[in-house]
């Protein structure tokens, strides 16, 4: 669609029927103009074919899947940017004594000695470096799917690939969100002005879970589609992985309440996912996929502790190497790892009870009792 039409010598023709019509002033992201274009008025706009026709939608989801994987990066990097202020603002902010002290005559602790604040950075860390893990391994997919030379091992990155890419976009875009919110908690009424950073990197990221596909988008392509792709092949390969991760978790016995949540929740997802499946094949779709947004939760929690219990093995091999200018760092890894796996998956089960029970107290709701 250009601004101006070509002439067959290639010079400038007229002005091509495409017009500015407005602005859209926005919550964030507003170091990107956003406009609406009116295709048209005049009856004189000039468009061109891009590709063959009839194929502009597989066009468009190729274009699309890669910006999904970018909309999560993005979104993992304002997560992380709140995280790394909000850590840095806890340690430098002194309030209040811990719940023992009684001496009013004491010093004032910085807020990050506080066991809310710390569960609050946990639960940042937990999430923002969880979601990153999974981005760099969608980016080494992509890699391997264009560069390796044996063409079954690019098959099956590309497999694995499609399968994540709803996961990619949409499990960062909720919970680095939620990251950025909880770094506004604990700046406390400063996170709330525009001194600081922090609720600006909330607003620019509450875009990502609307654009390039809604969570509820993500979730009807995961269940839908991406789990049965290939008679199932990406997901085939998704549980290898897990149960590949989980026997070499085996052997560090302090990963042993790390593994159990995840195998026990992988085993219950596949149940619910072969269920769900055999309702879509028997033409019961939207029963099938009326909770899909649940499935898309569970299903992203379960990818997340993966990851999570794959960082956990290398911390622990890292610290019995004896790297000591790195150990925080690896029993950093490990408390976040230990805080995702046993605080979090495990309330996933009852996503699944709601799953199992084709539960349909939301599909059931008439537009009149609203």
């Amino acid at each position: 669609m250009p601004k101006f039409l070509v002439n067959a010598d290639g010079s400038l023709g007229p002005r091509n029927d495409v017009i500015l019509a407005g602005l859209f002033h926005k919550m964030g992201y507003r170091g990107t103009t956003s406009t609406a274009l009116n295709f048209g008025d005049n009856g004189a706009c000039v468009g061109y074919l891009v590709g063959k026709p009839h194929h502009g939608l597989a066009y468009m989801f190729q274009m699309m899947n890669e910006a999904r994987i970018g909309v999560g990066m993005g979104a993992v990097m304002l997560g992380y940017a709140g995280y790394l202020y909000s850590l840095e603002y806890a340690r430098e902010r002194p309030q209040g004594r811990l719940p023992d002290g009684k001496d009013p005559s004491a010093p004032q602790v910085a807020i990050i000695r506080h066991a809310d604040v710390r569960r609050m950075l946990l639960t940042q860390k937990a999430y923002v470096e969880g979601a990153f893990d999974l981005g760099l391994y969608a980016a080494r997919l992509f890699d391997d799917s264009q560069t390796l030379e044996d063409d079954e091992q690019r098959r099956q990155a590309h497999d694995l690939l499609d399968l994540l890419t709803p996961i990619v976009k949409s499990w960062p875009s909720e919970f680095c969100l939620k990251a950025n919110e909880l770094a506004i908690q604990i700046l406390g009424g400063h996170g709330y002005t525009r001194e600081y950073p922090v609720e600006q990197y909330y607003r620019d990221n509450r875009l990502n879970p609307i654009h390039e596909g809604t969570h509820g988008i993500q979730s009807l392509d995961l269940l839908g589609r991406k789990v049965g792709q290939n008679n199932g092949a990406g997901l085939r390969q998704l549980t290898r992985l897990i149960q590949d991760a989980c026997r070499r978790a085996e052997a560090h016995p302090s990963l042993v309440a790390l593994r159990q949540p995840l195998e026990r929740l992988v085993a219950r997802l596949s149940e619910v996912t072969l269920a769900l499946l055999g309702d879509l094949m028997q033409g019961q779709v939207n029963q099938g996929l009326a909770n899909s947004a649940l499935y898309l939760k569970v299903f992203g929690h379960a990818v997340i502790g993966w990851r999570w219990l794959e960082q956990a093995i290398r911390a622990e091999e890292g610290l019995a190497r004896g790297d000591c200018a790195d150990a925080d760092f690896y029993r950093g890894k490990l408390q976040a790892a230990r805080y995702f796996l046993t605080w979090e998956v495990p309330g996933c089960h009852h996503e699944l009870a709601l799953l199992e029970a084709r539960d349909d107290v939301c599909s059931s709701m008439q537009e009149e009792w609203f």
